[in-house]
């Protein structure tokens, strides 16, 4: 019943949201649009904020425990194993499903050139400098436990989460005070977790209406065939994740997406993955995946299985690639899509991060990287698409490895 009730909540929310920011976009001035996003906004960064407080110790205290529990480096290997083995298959596919709509559809030659968004291309610019090999290395060896955890960066904690179960699991009974410690701390985390959930719909509501208020509903007048396009391409690579799902799963994949609803929904309206972390830990032990494979597999995904944003990579490159008439064959798209599937890899945590690999692609691969201001004006809504299809696609791997191993109860 709380769920439901928090469902409905955030539904109405979104929809206030919409009105509002429409409202405030037809009716008001330039100066008064504004402010009002402004202010507005900060409903969303409040709760955005509150759940990051909580995601560095709610990661390391349930991965440490988790991999207390399966034992040895041996059990560690083999879940990892397949845990990567899932996270590239699911990669690739999503790449290649973006790949092959963007050469049937076009949606490129309906962009229009007029509605760049240069002043936030020169926000993006100035981040670029963040997509390099050396940045890939430093967003998974940490030089400070106490640094990554303040930095919120979550590769970095799960390496150094992983050193630390290993070793503690290496000491027996001496060190289970310790697991057993940081066992009750999680549970006090999921705990605090169902407070800030409460919050959940205000943010949405701020979230959408500062969006609209700025952009207005017009926005979707020059973009639908792009947007639509898109939209479809989710679509799409969500069948294909579901019937997997139902392979793997099956008549529990029903179970699943019930029990996964109110994060994913959560993640759409918010944009943000980091936002949901929390209440879908709680979600997919609740389903019946063990702690010990949760903790250790969904931080992992949050790195390396972002299956939306993978799909936009590759559609929104090649699409500002057919936005200036520039013609990439097929073993140059194939090229392109290696290089994303290694270089995503390295921006684990960077904001806007789907649109900072597009931005350094499109400079590789001599489509001009101004094309990304193209597409800013909505990405927004993509973003809320993509964002909502990396939470299935971690909530699936979680549970598809949980059942490999013998897991789900």
């Amino acid at each position: 019943m709380k769920s439901n009730k928090l469902t409905r909540n955030i539904l109405i929310a979104m929809c206030l949201g919409l009105a509002v920011g429409y409202a405030i976009n037809q009716w008001t001035s330039h100066d008064t649009i504004s402010s009002f996003a402004k202010n507005i906004k900060l409903l969303g960064t409040i709760f955005i904020r509150l759940v990051k407080t909580i995601i560095a110790p709610l990661v390391f205290s349930t991965l440490v425990v988790g991999i207390a529990k399966l034992g040895n480096l041996k059990a560690v290997g083999r879940v990892g194993g397949k845990a990567m083995l899932w996270f590239f298959s699911a990669s690739l596919m999503s790449l290649l499903i973006g790949m092959f709509l963007v050469n049937i559809f076009h949606p490129g030659t309906y962009i229009d050139l007029s509605q760049a968004d240069n002043a936030g291309l020169k926000d993006l610019m100035g981040k670029t400098s963040e997509f390099s090999f050396q940045k890939f290395i430093e967003h998974i060896v940490p030089s400070s436990a106490v640094g990554a955890m303040a930095e919120n960066e979550i590769l970095q904690i799960v390496v150094f989460s992983i050193f630390f179960g290993v070793a503690a699991a290496s000491m027996g009974d001496y060190a289970k005070p310790v697991i057993k410690t940081l066992d009750v701390f999680s549970h006090i985390i999921l705990k605090i977790v169902n407070y800030i959930m409460k919050f959940a719909p205000y943010a949405v509501f701020g979230t959408l209406a500062a969006v609209v208020a700025e952009k207005g509903m017009g926005i979707f007048r020059f973009y639908f065939i792009y947007f639509g396009y898109f939209a479809f391409g989710i679509f799409c690579l969500w069948m294909v994740l579901l019937f997997i799902g139902y392979l793997i799963l099956g008549k529990r994949l029903f179970s699943l997406l019930k029990h996964i609803g109110n994060p994913l929904l959560i993640a759409f309206s918010t944009t943000s993955s980091e936002a949901v972390f929390p209440k879908l830990t709680e979600e997919l032990e609740r389903f019946g995946c063990r702690s010990n494979i949760v903790s250790f597999i969904l931080p992992l995904g949050y790195s390396f299985n972002l299956d939306g944003s993978m799909m936009y990579m590759t559609f929104a490159s090649l699409a500002i690639a057919q936005a200036y008439g520039i013609h990439l064959d097929i073993g140059t798209q194939i090229t392109m899509l290696l290089v994303l599937m290694l270089t995503s890899k390295g921006v684990a945590g960077v904001p806007r991060a789907s649109l900072i690999i597009v931005l350094a692609t499109c400079s590789m691969f001599k489509i001009p990287p101004e094309g990304v201001a193209l597409i800013l004006p909505i990405d927004h809504f993509c973003d809320m698409m993509r964002t909502a299809t990396n939470v299935l696609g971690n909530a699936l791997a979680t549970s598809a490895v949980s059942k490999w191993e013998g897991a789900l109860e």
